[in-house]
């Protein structure tokens, strides 16, 4: 595996190597095989079960090469497995330690390959790199402390011939870094942290500060600023330029950290060759609601008044949706993409800056008691998106964006910061806005900022989309299935119930001449630990650990062929197709 191959994946439609389905991070196919007329004929081919009793929320992004998928689930496990048979070829298990502090619950998001090597995060922030051919253990580093609130749940990159992670933790003060390794030995090449103040090293060893001390912090606030870039990155090869989100600042309470807090709750391009700071664009300055910034920077080209721009779009967990220029960081547009933002009436064109409606909750030192006043204020801190990624489609040129309308009550309280423990200083609930909906799949033009269409869902959207040039959007839901939809005008047209809530990520790939689907089925993440008021939504879902795969065959079996109770004749091949693995 070079990196070639992986910044070329979406001409290659046998395989995906790319997390994203490229480094621009579209989750795009080109495919169209699987259509609008034939996605109905979309069948199981087989599913393999993780097994165990360790099930929790299953976010896995599934890689396949050479006819072999690689994914990761819960509690820092990997597998990889047949992809024609479903038949497990070696399991992974990392032996996590006791006290490992995961904020969100202990998903993992996915892994990276790279030469004869699959490498993947754990949650108790180490980086493991293992044979692809065995899953021997080949080399094993660590990322960060987990006893000070450290951890991993993303997947991590290769970009410039690099292994390139971030981490999560800023919930504990954990400071937000990103790292650059020689993904052969683990060997570390650079580093740079994301809060100023703080030194990083470049290639020849030496030291260099992120930004200038005390600049947007004051005091020592930025020693435990957070900042955590814990969803992972874009890559440019063209530009040679790594694109990241960053968290959010610490504590929550930001009366105790007056200033912007650089460079918390923003995006960041870094030089490849060095990891310097080439531009920064901050969404939330002074982050008082844990918007964060970690979401994806998607990179695509924008023709817009006679000319092509290198653009980039991100749909920020403030419920903003901002186009930049890749090469500069200049804003070009930001827009609402749900319908309730009620912390800033816009986004000031001119600034960059929030143009802000005073929603933040009060300061505890200015009350009496041990809480401040308290707000109401949407989005609520999950976000109008939160992790799980949007897709941008090539054949129509408009995103799709899995959004969330939600409020939250908000207030701060004082906090002190001590190593490992909990760093917030601040209280919330969760609240539904609508009474039929919470999760809203939308599609927007990133030219003008508008919403094409929608499909409302009763509970959050938590799966990330995939999209095709057969004009389908594929997404998954909470209530359990994987569904197919006109990308031009949201009607459905397939979806299949997995039995357990879709907080996976769908991918497309052909093997043997027919098209395949996969996607991880297993309900958790953050809204059933975090939910407040929308938790009674969602608290029946079933747990589960399934990755399901299915196939548009070459050629559908007819009627006559499927078994009944009636004497029938069997297909054989469609009962294998459903036997889970096993041979019939």
């Amino acid at each position: 595996m070079t990196q070639e191959m992986i910044d070329n994946d979406l001409d290659d439609v046998e395989r995906v190597v790319a997390y994203g389905m490229n480094p621009q991070a579209h989750r795009y196919s080109p495919l169209d095989k699987l259509n609008r007329d034939t996605v109905k004929h979309l069948t199981p081919a087989w599913a393999f079960s993780f097994g165990g009793e360790k099930q929790r929320g299953q976010e896995s992004f599934t890689l396949v090469h050479n006819g072999v998928i690689y994914v990761t689930g819960s509690y820092s496990r990997m597998w990889a497995v047949d992809a024609r048979t479903g038949k497990r070829l070696w399991q992974y298990e990392h032996r996590l330690p006791e006290g490992i502090m995961p904020c969100c619950d202990v998903v993992n998001r996915g892994a990276a390959l790279y030469d004869d090597l699959v490498i993947f995060g754990t949650l108790d922030a180490q980086l493991v790199a293992l044979d692809r051919e065995t899953g021997r253990v080949r080399w094993r580093d660590r990322i960060a402390d987990f006893r000070a609130g450290y951890s991993y749940t993303a997947a991590p990159m290769i970009a410039n011939d690099l292994l390139i992670t971030g981490n999560s933790g800023g919930e504990f003060g954990a400071i937000g870094e990103i790292q650059a390794r020689n993904p052969r030995t683990g060997e570390m090449v650079w580093r740079r942290p994301v809060i100023e103040g703080h030194m990083g090293t470049l290639p020849d060893g030496s030291e260099t500060m992120t930004g200038t001390l005390n600049a947007t912090w004051e005091g020592e606030a930025w020693k435990t600023g957070g900042g955590a870039p814990w969803l992972g990155g874009t890559y440019d090869p063209e530009l040679n330029l790594i694109y990241f989100g960053t968290g959010n600042p610490a504590p929550w309470n930001a009366h105790s950290r007056p200033g912007d807090n650089l460079y918390s709750s923003s995006t960041l391009a870094l030089d490849a060759d060095t990891g310097e700071i080439v531009w920064h664009y901050q969404t939330t300055p002074n982050d008082h609601w844990d918007y964060d910034g970690v979401n994806e920077l998607v990179l695509f080209d924008m023709e817009k008044g006679g000319e092509t721009i290198k653009a980039a779009a991100k749909a920020d967990r403030n419920g903003f949706f901002y186009v930049l220029n890749r090469e500069t960081g200049e804003l070009l547009l930001a827009e609402k993409f749900v319908n309730h933002v009620t912390w800033a009436e816009g986004i000031d064109l001119e600034t960059g800056r929030p143009i802000e409606t005073g929603a933040r909750p009060g300061n505890p030192a200015a009350t009496d008691g041990d809480r401040g006043e308290s707000v109401t204020v949407a989005p609520a801190f999950l976000g109008g998106k939160n992790w799980n990624h949007m897709s941008y489609s090539q054949r129509t040129g408009l995103f799709y964006i899995p959004s969330n309308e939600w409020e939250m009550e908000i207030w701060n309280e004082p906090v002190t910061y001590r190593r490992g423990a909990a760093f917030l200083g601040a209280g919330f609930t969760i609240k539904p806005i609508y009474d039929d909906k919470i999760g809203v799949l939308r599609a927007m033009d990133p030219k003008t900022g508008e919403i094409q269409w929608e499909v409302p869902n009763r509970t959050p959207l938590w799966s990330s989309i995939l999209t095709t040039a057969g004009g389908l959007v594929f997404y998954g839901t909470p209530e359990g299935y994987l569904k197919a939809v006109d990308d031009e005008t949201g009607e459905e047209l397939w979806k299949f119930q997995t039995g357990s809530g879709v907080v996976g990520q769908p991918v497309t790939w052909t093997m043997d001449g027919e098209q395949y689907v996969a996607v991880v089925s297993g309900w958790g993440g953050a809204v059933p630990l975090w939910g407040g008021e929308v938790a009674p939504l969602v608290r029946d879902i079933s747990q589960g650990g399934m990755l399901w795969v299915f196939n548009f065959p070459k050629k559908r079996p007819s009627v006559g062929d499927y078994s009944g109770v009636d004497g029938s004749r069997a297909h054989l091949s469609t009962a294998r197709r459903f036997s889970f693995g096993k041979t019939l």
